[in-house]
């Protein structure tokens, strides 16, 4: 049988997971037995979760808000103590443990984290930079860790690297490679933690205290999420929370995840009893950031200063699990509740923009557009409406074309004309019918003698005839011819190449997947962009089935169906984001659209979507249909993308544009992904 077991497929770690996690232990202030208990009781349960790496809050093992007793020698001696324990304990524990801990070394005292893995202290950390403000007063006890390094330290009978120069890498696991800070180091202009992601570090550690107060979470929010942004990487924060002393200050506990800017998981704040929180980070996609932003590598080619790689044996499991992080259903749909309204705003304006100023600089006097009763064609029309508004001249400037064919229904043409009514244009009608029969006739083919013959030359000598039509109409009314086709077309070849779909004088919906264009219909409707009377039939194209009508259906046979033949928009969109943006491999690709796409009662759907549409697929329905994908994508459709006319690209996601995001050969062949799918997926793949 190809393929391989299912438990290597639905391994996290296969794939270029790390599970990180952060924990908030019950601590007394000045307890370290007590506290050293915690942290281990902690560290058993990170242990059970699968967790490869587990970050404690700052001075955890003495608690941080202990003033002078910071100084006390028996308290000291005490914290040495319990790091032994830790250390043995730590031998039978999966995760790497990051501990905040008071260390002395050389006649002077740091704040530091103490690296901890399989019986091993692997190295010790100092804080670079001590708050001595409002109510910090750090350097009354500290010594600051800024230019510390190439030097070791002996802690509870082991000696380790001590310093800021250290990244720490697994030898056993690619990606699981981080740096440690701690707390005020990320307040700071230039983290530490900026430099070790230029030196190779992808995951990010904060150990902090950091007491509350109104709207410090938020900041906390925004320092971490610039800094994963910023660096390239995973953010990793946990802050003090019980047991802390609350003579002048109180704390919140806060524990979160970020990684590229997205936030992976976040802990309930002033909780009553320890938290775990748990991620899987995808250090594929960090890796591909980063070998795609060339800025990142020149950055780290002058800047980064050199590092010590502290390397070790972390003996991951490789094992089924499941994965514990948010996989979008829809990458190219604005998802972030807060900013729903402002993204599909900004995607639906970027749209407006491109067109009106390619119409502003072409002089013209008329946008010249078909209108199928489709999705593509209606969003184009939507666009350029608001266009016409924006630029303060009439709607009837957009001349509008119905070219009805041998298969179009009544319902879509009742569409388009409703459409066109209710927005204001001029609408016109042009039966394509008798000039295809006239063409059919020249080629000699057999619909035009009578027989039912419904080829790729049948089809596409009326979607020719559509834009010889629309082209001709705009040479004799000035204007130019507004391009409906979308990015999912063009990833899939969709299209026909020098028609409307794939060519026109400028292609507005270029840069916009089928996803974003339902979506944002819906949000024109839902947000009353439009008057009632066009939102209403903008909500009856938006339920209908998307079809080419280009084959008559015949008695008893169901209408021509687009999904039905290339697959689900929604997959397909879903393969596209993952291939075109981050480079993925195919078996990848199918491990998280499973977890996206295998149960429907989980994960959040877009705001408005329709329960009735809310499908599931297994994983052979995804195999099967990225087979398609991969062969349509790499092997038979570049040529038309080659061709493309200008249009504006919209999504962070990528655009397919040759002179932008996506640039590749013509003749190139899909081998290459087709078998590394069929060698990675259970079952292998069934042949494209």
């Amino acid at each position: 049988m190809n393929g391989v077991p299912a438990e290597a497929f639905f391994a996290p770690h296969r794939h270029g997971f790390v599970r990180v996690a952060t924990s908030t232990p019950q601590v007394r202030p000045a307890d370290v037995t007590f506290n050293c208990d915690s942290i281990l009781t902690e560290a058993r349960r990170a242990d059970e979760a699968g967790a490869d790496l587990l970050v404690f809050p700052e001075l955890c093992l003495s608690s941080y808000a202990i003033d002078d007793l910071l100084l006390q020698d028996a308290l000291l001696r005490a914290v040495e103590d319990a790091a032994a324990r830790i250390i043995e304990a730590s031998a039978a524990l999966s995760p790497v443990l990051l501990v905040g801990a008071p260390i002395r070394h050389e006649g002077r005292l740091y704040n530091c984290a103490l690296v901890v893995a399989r019986g091993r202290l692997l190295g010790v950390v100092p804080k670079s930079y001590l708050p001595n403000y409002r109510e910090f007063y750090e350097k009354r006890w500290f010594a600051h860790g800024r230019g510390v390094v190439q030097q070791q330290v002996r802690v509870a009978g082991c000696t380790a690297p001590f310093g800021t120069d250290l990244v720490f890498e697994a030898e056993d696991l690619p990606g699981l490679k981080f740096h440690v800070e701690i707390c005020e180091d990320l307040w700071t202009p230039a983290p530490p933690s900026g430099d070790a992601a230029m030196a190779g570090a992808l995951i990010m550690a904060n150990l902090s205290a950091s007491n509350i107060v109104i709207g410090k979470s938020s900041d906390r929010h925004t320092l971490c999420r610039s800094q994963s942004m910023r660096a390239f990487g995973a953010y990793v924060y946990s802050a003090a929370g019980p047991g802390e002393s609350t003579t002048d200050l109180a704390w919140d506990g806060q524990g979160f995840v970020y990684e590229l800017g997205d936030l992976l998981a976040e802990s309930s704040r002033f909780p009553d009893k320890p938290e775990l929180v748990l991620a899987d980070v995808d250090t594929g996609r960090i890796l591909s950031e980063r070998q795609r932003t060339g800025s990142f590598n020149d950055a780290a080619q002058f800047r980064a200063p050199a590092f010590r790689r502290v390397t070790f044996e972390h003996r991951p499991h490789f094992s089924k699990a499941e994965l514990l992080r948010p996989v979008r259903r829809f990458p190219f749909v604005p998802n972030r509740k807060t900013h729903l309204d402002q993204d599909c705003y900004e995607a639906f304006n970027i749209q407006v923009e491109g067109l009106r100023r390619r119409f502003e600089a072409t002089s013209g006097k008329h946008l010249v557009i078909g209108i199928s009763g489709g999705l593509d064609s209606t969003h184009a029309l939507i666009v350029a409406a608001k266009t016409c508004d924006r630029l303060g001249i009439p709607r009837d400037r957009i001349l509008a074309f119905t070219m009805p064919g041998f298969a179009t229904s009544e319902g879509t043409r009742s569409n388009a004309w409703k459409l066109m009514r209710a927005i204001g244009v001029t609408a016109e009608e042009i039966d394509i019918r008798p000039t295809a029969r006239q063409m059919l006739a020249d080629m000699r083919h057999p619909f035009a003698e009578g027989e039912p013959v419904y080829d790729i030359a049948f089809e596409n000598v009326q979607a020719g005839l559509r834009t010889d039509y629309l082209f001709r109409l705009a040479n004799q009314r000035g204007g130019f011819v507004i391009g409906t086709g979308d990015l999912s077309e063009l990833a899939l070849g969709w299209c026909t190449y020098g028609v409307g779909d794939q060519m026109s004088h400028y292609g507005v919906n270029a840069g916009v997947p089928k996803t974003l264009i339902q979506y944002l219909i819906r949000w024109s409707i839902q947000t009353a962009q439009f008057d009632a009377e066009t939102c209403e039939v903008l909500q009856a194209i938006l339920d209908t089935e998307i079809s080419p009508e280009l084959v008559p259906a015949t008695e008893g046979s169901a209408m021509q169906s687009t999904e039905a033949k290339i697959g689900p928009y929604e997959l397909n969109d879903f393969f596209l984001h993952y291939i075109l943006r981050y480079g993925f491999s195919p078996s990848k690709v199918a491990y998280l659209a499973w977890h996206a796409w295998h149960d429907t009662s989980h994960g959040i759907w877009p705001e408005g979507f329709p329960a009735h549409k809310r499908h599931a697929y297994d994983l052979g329905q995804i195999t099967h249909w990225l087979e398609r994908f991969l062969f349509r994508f790499f092997e038979i459709s570049q040529f038309k993308r080659s061709a493309l006319p200008n249009g504006p690209k919209v999504s962070a996601g990528g655009a397919l544009s040759p002179r932008g995001d996506w640039r590749a050969p013509s003749d190139s062949v899909a081998s290459v992904w087709l078998d590394e799918l069929k060698r990675n997926v259970p079952g292998g793949a069934a042949g494209a």
